[in-house]
């Protein structure tokens, strides 16, 4: 039985005279991968299941997107780049709270798409590089950003590194989403930048007056 235009999709393009601008098709592209990826998991999603989805052409797909995988995870990054956005109110523990609470409640709410993308990643390498050009060192970068405006505000101390905060924060969040011996929850967040500011807070003055022990 033939489709008609009421049977497509709902982010596939109609079917037009002349050529469609690129911007739609990758618009339409990415908006069907997102809605399969969030549906039926990285695996499931491939070019000619997107192509005819969308509207789209495969060879399209085939020249813009190394493999299925990267246009997974193009998808996934263009649907929740917002949610993963770094704030700065220029109180560093307000948005490492902010953030990681949004971080968190991601996790949750898509934890089997993105331990898929992690786990494909590991046997696909252009969606290896894709994640760790457009994504991890991406999003490293803008919170290694934000945590030495903090340091040079003097809300952390001299000498913490960086680089490792990243990595006790995000690395632990990480770690309970694909190891879940305990739960991922903002509380559990809470208590992450609790401990870390009890080692990287800046120390108090020493408020001994002059000449007194």
């Amino acid at each position: 039985m033939e489709r008609t235009d009421d049977d497509r999709e709902p982010g596939a393009l109609k079917p037009g005279r002349g050529r469609r601008r690129a911007e739609d098709v990758r618009r339409a592209t990415l908006d069907t991968a997102a809605e399969l990826l969030l549906a039926e998991g990285v695996h499931a999603l491939t070019f000619s299941k997107v192509a005819t989805r969308a509207g789209v052409s495969k060879m399209t797909l085939y020249k813009w997107w190394p493999s299925p995988g990267a246009l997974a995870f193009d998808a996934y990054f263009d649907t929740f780049k917002e949610t993963l956005a770094f704030p700065d109110t220029g109180d560093v523990r307000r948005d490492l709270t902010t953030q990681l609470h949004s971080f968190v409640e991601l996790l949750n709410r898509n934890g089997p798409v993105i331990a898929g993308i992690i786990g494909a990643a590991q046997g696909d390498p252009d969606l290896a590089e894709a994640l760790s050009t457009h994504y991890v060192t991406q999003r490293r970068e803008l919170a290694v950003e934000r945590l030495t405006r903090a340091r040079q505000a003097g809300q952390i101390r001299e000498g913490v590194d960086l680089e490792t905060i990243v990595d006790q924060l995000w690395g632990a969040a990480y770690h309970r989403l694909l190891m879940p011996a305990q739960p991922l929850t903002t509380e559990f967040a809470d208590r992450l930048i609790a401990n870390l500011f009890l080692g990287l807070a800046p120390a108090a003055p020493d408020s001994t007056p002059s000449g007194r022990s």
